[in-house]
């Protein structure tokens, strides 16, 4: 299968790109800076921003599925900026299978979302809101848009790799999961669909 994997070098996307070709798929690692994703350099590098509609559509056509795995700025950037970029990349990614990395605030339990929950860091606020907004646009996509949400549980970091993990729908599977089985999880989900115009979360 080939791959193409938009913020390839984050902490998300190179994982991603390296359980992929670990598994021996054909990935092009697409970012900003052009950079190759350390500890991967089997990997193709192309250097493009999600708002480039143009080439965004172009990877679509000559890859197999598209990960976004990119977020709004955590500097003090404006938000609406990766809103308008990944609504352009929706808009251009046509039927090929496209996965996007979701925000764990947007998960629920008891019907009220984590974000909402009294106790939500305040530091990470502005970030589950707008990664709200982007699931509530993504789920008004046409029929025809070939997509997946991927939440992660709510807490998110470096780890190991144990190949395992929970699979929940809208509430938390559990408290954490590490980047390389969020990666497993992405792949094995490319590899086999169980989740088509849907979102869905995992957990260790």
């Amino acid at each position: 299968m080939k791959i193409a994997v938009y913020g390839a070098t984050g902490m998300v996307g190179s994982q991603l790109v390296a359980e992929a070709l670990r598994r021996g798929h054909e990935v092009t690692a697409i970012s900003r800076s052009g950079r190759e994703v350390p500890g991967s350099p089997a990997a193709a590098v192309l250097t493009a921003d999600q708002a480039d509609a143009g080439t965004l559509a172009s990877v679509a056509t000559s890859h197999d599925a598209v990960v976004l795995a990119t977020g709004p700025s955590r500097t003090g950037g404006d938000h609406q900026l990766w809103l308008d970029a990944t609504a352009s990349a929706l808009a251009n990614v046509g039927g090929t299978r496209t996965i996007v990395v979701g925000g764990a605030g947007t998960l629920t339990v008891d019907g009220t979302r984590l974000l909402d929950l009294p106790g939500f860091p305040d530091a990470y606020r502005a970030e589950a809101l707008t990664a709200a907004a982007a699931l509530d646009s993504i789920k008004a996509l046409p029929e025809h848009v070939n997509w997946t949400v991927l939440a992660p549980a709510p807490e998110i970091a470096p780890g190991q790799r144990t190949g395992s993990y929970m699979v929940g729908s809208d509430s938390p599977a559990g408290d954490h999961i590490s980047t390389q089985d969020f990666a497993v999880a992405m792949v094995d989900e490319l590899e086999a669909p169980k989740h088509l115009r849907q979102r869905f979360t995992v957990a260790n």
